[in-house]
Order: structure tokens, then sequence, then C-alpha cells
């Protein structure tokens, strides 16, 4: 589940790997689909996780950016 945050608005979410080795695979479906969708989240990773904050500058977490997510959490999951 995706948390959503206050000041700025965002949602936010971390992954967690047991290989490092996956993280590159995840990152790179992720790559594709920010230039696909033109969405750009932060992204933070380290050995075992991978961290993502989609920022709103609307009153409220679009559509689009919902959808992006839920794209993001089926990548997660095949793996």
């Amino acid at each position: 589940m995706w948390n959503e945050r206050e000041s700025p608005l965002r949602i936010e979410k971390r992954f967690n790997f047991e290989q490092y080795s996956k993280i590159s695979k995840f990152m790179g479906k992720i790559e594709k689909l920010c230039k696909e969708r033109d969405i750009y989240p932060n992204i933070s990773f380290g050995k075992n996780f991978v961290s993502l904050s989609i920022f709103s500058d609307d009153k409220e977490i679009s559509d689009k950016q919902k959808d992006f997510s839920k794209d993001v959490d089926k990548f997660y999951l095949e793996d």
C-alpha cells in the first residue's frame, strides 16, 4: 500500500529486495514507465530497497499518478 503524505502532497512506498540484482531490473522497468507516463518520482535505493515518492502539484493525487503506482506494484510482484 502506498502511503499518502501532506506538506507537500505525495504518495510514497518502500520496496524491499533480497538480492541487489533484482533492484536493477526493477529500476529498469520503472525508468521505462516514467518515460511512457511522463511521471518522474523521487527515487532512492540502497543494498536491499527502493523508495519512491510521487509528488502532486494539485490538491489531490491524480488518477494518472495512482495508475502509475499500481503499475510499479505489478513490477514488484513479478520478481
